[in-house]
């Protein structure tokens, strides 16, 4: 694999506008919704926000895991001392809206809660929260070819944020920047995504995905103490893992099994369920998914696609 020139179109296109945008309470049209440039976010990196998919199941348009989204959101302001203006059933209720309005059905969604226009400095809690959710066509995050065929990752010489110093379980913008130096320096090296290793030298996430291993049958993932997002997809991942008869065992994994797993995948809203074809240029098994990572895909897309959820994680619009 040779390096290549990373342009604009390589990342992401322009996001596809849509009629609505729900801003404190209101649908907006997609270009009046606008904030301050003297909004404490715009300088302190003060937000919490989530990724959210809907899906146009066979049963019909269904949002996936919206309420544990919602609640997610609520409870990374908390760890900032913040507390949203709407409870989670008004986030819920507001996205599904949103949905229907602007008649989308596969879609990615974006809540997002910030500290808006008030004072300016460091301490935020007297400026105003404000909190805005949207919602566009979206397709596949690392390439449509990803979920088939795998992707190439670096790990990255960029750590993961501590537990101690900017906490990974709030789903905060200001964590991102770190995620940001992860992505630019994987894509500027040839690669689709990076991998982080936590403080202690053992891995801890991509830029915006967990991670799992699989090595002789068993499944391997970071623990919560790896300094990683609690993520939802994830826990998803765990769920239906244990219902197939997986094993799995969540402790720190040194980055030496990165190159020796029989299998890696990525978990996320925005990548679903990714295998990894190569770790710095060294193939993973033989480069292609393997069979535990294609039936956890198999069995992720029967539930957001088909619409076959014994677990209650879709929200029919």
């Amino acid at each position: 694999m040779k390096n290549q020139e990373i342009t604009k179109g390589d990342i992401m296109p322009p996001l596809p506008k849509t009629e609505y945008i729900w801003m404190n309470g209101d649908f907006v049209a997609w270009d009046d919704a606008r904030i301050h440039v003297l909004s404490h976010v715009v300088h302190y990196g003060s937000s919490w926000f989530e990724g959210i998919r809907a899906y146009n199941t066979q049963k019909g348009t269904a949002i996936f895991r919206l309420h544990e989204h919602m609640k997610r959101l609520h409870l990374s302001a908390k760890i900032y001392h913040s507390k949203l203006p709407y409870s989670v059933e008004e986030l819920c209720e507001a996205t599904a809206e949103l949905v229907r309005r602007n008649n989308l059905d596969d879609c990615y969604l974006r809540p997002v809660a910030f500290r808006g226009y008030g004072e300016l400095g460091v301490y935020p809690l007297n400026s105003p929260i404000d909190v805005v959710i949207a919602g566009w066509k979206w397709g596949k995050y690392l390439g449509k070819d990803a979920l088939d065929q795998g992707v190439d990752v670096c790990v990255s010489s960029w750590q993961r944020l501590s537990n101690s110093s900017m906490p990974p379980f709030s789903k905060a913008g200001g964590n991102y920047l770190n995620s940001q130096l992860i992505r630019i320096e994987a894509l500027q090296n040839g690669f689709s995504e990076g991998i982080g290793l936590d403080q202690h030298g053992c891995v801890s996430e991509g830029s915006g995905e967990n991670i799992f291993f699989v090595q002789d049958g068993t499944i391997y993932t970071p623990p919560l103490s790896a300094a990683i997002l609690q993520g939802i997809t994830r826990s998803s991942v765990l769920t239906i893992a244990k219902n197939l008869g997986y094993p799995i065992v969540e402790t720190a994994l040194p980055r030496t099994m990165l190159y020796t797993a029989d299998e890696v995948f990525f978990s996320g809203t925005a990548v679903e369920i990714t295998p990894v074809r190569s770790v710095d240029r060294i193939e993973v098994g033989d480069g292609t998914p393997g069979p535990v990572t294609k039936a956890i895909q198999e069995r992720f897309f029967d539930i957001v696609t088909q619409g076959n959820d014994p677990y209650q994680w879709l929200t029919f619009i």
